[in-house]
């Protein structure tokens, strides 16, 4: 069993969405021993840019198409990385968020990925996500309250965005922790973080991998 724990905070230890993360993963890996845990810090990375050969490729494959010799290298470090992702049984993505949505850094990751015929297939049924029966837990921390009875909820382009970008890849069991608030006073911070590592202990506890 192997969980990929993205990490899209540019804070490394400072980062309060990592200290929630690593308070889920040291109770799941006690639960699971067996359990393989590997990183991937998307700040640390330099993910490929989709553009140029790399969108010729994307089309010319969608349409049936063979690959021109200039475009099979930047196809081919696409698609490693969502076969890569494809390996993974399990998926922790530890999220800040960031003008109401997820960090740049994550977005491109996403786009990297989410390539058609690898992690979904356009069917005259709909489409088909190829990435099912896998599980992700997303954990993130807000500045401000965005919970379904705040105001601010309407702002909330984080959740909704990540469940619906995965659910196109076939992964509809996402568990979600959301700090929050996280920027108001200092004694606020750190009851909704003591709270938020509370969860995230409860929620690895229950997980069945």
């Amino acid at each position: 069993m192997k969980l990929l724990h993205i990490m899209a905070s540019p804070r490394g230890e400072k980062s309060r969405t990592l200290t929630i993360s690593n308070e889920f993963l040291t109770t799941l890996k006690l639960k699971y021993p067996n359990l393989t845990i590997e990183e991937l810090d998307l700040f640390q990375v330099k993910l490929p840019e989709v553009y140029g050969n790399t969108v010729d490729a994307k089309y010319a494959l969608m349409a049936g198409g063979i690959l021109e010799e200039q475009s099979k290298a930047s196809w081919e470090e696409i698609s490693n990385y969502s076969n890569e992702f494809l390996s993974y049984d399990a998926f922790l993505i530890s999220c800040p968020m960031w003008n109401f949505t997820i960090p740049y850094k994550l977005k491109h990751y996403i786009d990297v990925i989410m390539q058609a015929g690898i992690l979904f297939n356009f069917t005259a049924n709909g489409v088909e996500g190829l990435a099912s029966n896998k599980k992700m837990y997303c954990i993130t921390s807000r500045g401000n309250d965005y919970s379904e009875n705040s105001p601010m909820h309407q702002f909330d382009f984080q959740e909704p965005y990540l469940r619906a970008i995965f659910g196109l890849a076939g992964i509809f069991d996402i568990s979600f922790i959301n700090s929050q608030p996280m920027d108001f006073t200092h004694g606020i911070t750190l009851t909704n973080l003591s709270l938020a590592k509370e969860q995230a202990v409860s929620m690895a506890q229950h997980t069945v991998l």
